[in-house]
């Protein structure tokens, strides 16, 4: 036995075994929090901050998502920048087909930071008017029970509860290579982190108790990175409080994708991890199956192992992964297979261009990870404040001209 085929073995066992411990760890933990959700979850009355921009797949069945949920008490803000934006007569039939919900439009923006999300949403908390705040992202699909899985994972040492994206809905194999980046590959290692109490922030939902982090300097504080989820985590570890993720995430429909929506996304969550979390990011490189396989494959070409041996690892790497995602209810189908091929051939790449490069592009905002520069906000951006950028309420009693 020689020390290549010892060390290219090695790695390979290594890297298939942790894969297998991860996913039994998603299991262990999913069966764990199903037990503990059994119980009745009281829900306080809350405020649900939506940030909307554009159209895109599937907004209208995820907007009205909110306006479906299992509570009586609590209230819907729309925030937009802009009251041209297109989204605006959706959001207004939206509120007219539920008038007994408590709903408004907030049109304007709010410069207090960098990051475009974050200064969209500013006029909502300034106005929520309850202690416990929701901020959902326009293409979460909320279930009924979505508040009360927020809540059965909050406790005293809690000072945040967070779902990452899970994508669903895939119309077509680039669909599909989403769903691989963010259900078993993403997903999996989030939920493992969360599972050693090492949960972090993703921003596609967020529930924040009001005065806590208006006790760290309110929304703003989330301004100190360029990624609001990214500045959560730093906010509530450093409280003394765990950031906890629901039990199982929450869907985000996908629709149609293109190779570039795929990439551009994912690179630019790459690099923002590059930028706030760089020890966690290092290693994402090898995560995949992509080398662990690779290096089983060279044993079989220099003839240490059966020919066929990668075929049988690779079935075996993913059709593990392929469990999981059907145990989870995660979209699998036979196409899910080359799905998750294609994932781990352009992880090595993301990585790379993740390291050598330090902008990315969000909802067309060119920014920069390291300067933390946008284009939209700068002298121009700053001018149209002074000259008078001001925030309304659109009342639907009065529709502003639709």
């Amino acid at each position: 036995m020689t020390t290549l085929f010892f060390g290219l073995f090695s790695f390979f066992l290594f890297a298939f075994a942790v894969h297998l411990c991860s996913m039994a760890l998603v299991v262990g933990r999913d069966v764990i929090r199903r037990r503990a959700e059994a119980r009745t979850v009281p829900v306080p009355p809350l405020t649900i901050l939506r940030p909307v921009r554009g159209l895109e797949n599937h907004l209208e069945t995820t907007l009205e998502s909110a306006f479906l949920l299992d509570h009586s008490d609590y209230e819907i803000l729309f925030c937009v920048d802009d009251g041209n934006d297109p989204v605006v007569p959706l959001c207004k039939r939206l509120m007219a087909r539920h008038p007994d919900k408590d709903a408004r439009l907030l049109v304007g923006k709010d410069p207090i930071s960098l990051n475009p999300k974050l200064n969209n949403m500013v006029k909502g908390w300034a106005e929520a008017r309850y202690d416990f705040v929701v901020m959902a992202d326009s293409n979460v699909l909320m279930t009924p029970d979505y508040l009360q899985t927020l809540f059965a994972a909050w406790d005293e040492t809690t000072g945040l509860v967070c779902s990452p994206p899970t994508g669903g809905y895939p119309d077509g194999l680039l669909a599909d290579v989403e769903c691989a980046f963010l259900n078993s590959f993403q997903g999996r290692w989030q939920l493992c982190a969360d599972a050693f109490g090492l949960g972090f922030a993703q921003g596609k939902t967020m529930l924040w108790k009001k005065a806590d982090l208006d006790a760290a300097g309110g929304i703003a504080a989330l301004g100190s990175e360029v990624a609001e989820d990214a500045a959560s985590t730093k906010v509530v570890r450093e409280a003394g409080k765990r950031v906890r993720l629901v039990r199982r995430p929450f869907v985000q429909p996908l629709g149609q994708r293109t190779l570039g929506e795929v990439w551009l996304r994912q690179l630019r969550w790459a690099r923002l991890r590059r930028a706030s979390f760089p020890l966690f990011f290092a290693p994402e490189v090898i995560a995949g199956g992509f080398f662990p396989l690779c290096a089983l494959a060279a044993l079989a070409i220099l003839g240490y192992v059966p020919a066929g041996a990668p075929v049988l690892a690779a079935v075996l790497w993913y059709g593990a992964e392929a469990a999981l995602a059907r145990f989870m209810g995660w979209p699998v189908s036979l196409r899910m297979f080359l799905a998750f091929l294609v994932r781990d051939m352009m992880l090595p790449v993301l990585w790379l261009a993740a390291i050598f490069g330090s902008d990315f592009s969000w909802r067309g905002n060119a920014m920069h990870v390291r300067r933390g520069e946008e284009e939209s906000f700068g002298p121009a951006a700053a001018l149209r404040w002074l000259g008078g950028w001001r925030r309304r309420t659109v009342d639907i009693a009065q529709p502003d001209g639709e």
